[in-house]
């Protein structure tokens, strides 16, 4: 199926209107299997059809595309650095995880963030949108019927999703997609502390990245605040070993 532009599915549907009803309401069919498709396949389709408020802007597009071929099992290692209030929690902690669950329900999501009620908060909002009714006219993903709680809940495939905050244990958990997202609190990095970023990364080698599934994928999205941060000592360490190969986006 030939998927239609964003402009294009406006323009027909101001010339649906003008249809006969039993015209209308057959291209009405067509345009709705058409959006659904869209969101199943394209990541910034689906972020747009299910935040009416969400703005996009030319790094979006950047970000999305990333987001797709990490889905795809083509980008297993991701870091993306911006600043503050550029829409990254919005992207990497609620609308992906929603959208890659929706697509394989069967997989398990870690998600951490600098707090653990802010991760749990994440979880909320993802857990919320996945049992709504716009999300679950495009994606057939299900909550589990005894497993709701805000940062540990599956779906009716097996999947799981995991929320932690920096220095939680996930002992027994294990994921497809570790999402990892400001692991550093900007009152934190005002300190100038080094052994405040040794501490997140000897947490990061140690838990979640330990608890990575064969073939599972990592994502770092954050803000630098020092040379010393996770993403200056995972590159380090990539430089001097080898062992991943991380693909780095800067805004």
């Amino acid at each position: 199926m030939s998927l239609l532009t964003r402009d294009e599915l406006d323009k027909y549907a101001v010339l649906v209107d003008k249809l006969p009803p039993t015209q209308r309401k057959k291209i009405e069919q067509l345009l709705e299997m058409d959006r659904i498709a869209r969101c199943r396949d394209s990541f910034l389709f689906f972020a747009t059809e299910m935040w009416p408020a969400f703005i996009g802007g030319g790094h979006h597009k950047i970000m999305a595309e990333a987001f797709e071929r990490v889905a795809s099992g083509k980008l297993k290692r991701l870091i993306i650095n911006m600043p503050p209030r550029h829409t990254k929690s919005e992207f990497a902690s609620y609308m992906l995880p929603a959208w890659f669950l929706g697509k394989f329900p069967e997989k398990k999501i870690i998600q951490t963030a600098h707090t653990a009620e802010l991760a749990t908060g994440f979880g909320r909002k993802v857990r919320n949108l996945v049992s709504s009714e716009k999300y679950q006219k495009v994606f057939q993903t299900k909550l589990s019927t005894d497993s709701k709680a805000a940062g540990r809940w599956s779906t009716d495939k097996e999947g799981e999703y995991f929320a932690i905050g920096v220095g939680g244990a996930v002992t027994g958990k294990g994921g497809d997609i570790l999402i990892i997202d400001d692991p550093h609190s900007e009152q934190e990095a005002k300190q100038n502390n080094p052994a405040v970023f040794d501490a997140v990364y000897e947490w990061y080698t140690s838990g979640p990245r330990q608890r990575l599934q064969p073939g599972g994928a990592i994502i770092v999205v954050m803000t630098r605040w020092a040379k010393r941060d996770l993403t200056g000592q995972i590159l380090k360490k990539a430089s001097q070993d080898g062992v991943d190969q991380w693909e780095v986006i800067e805004f």
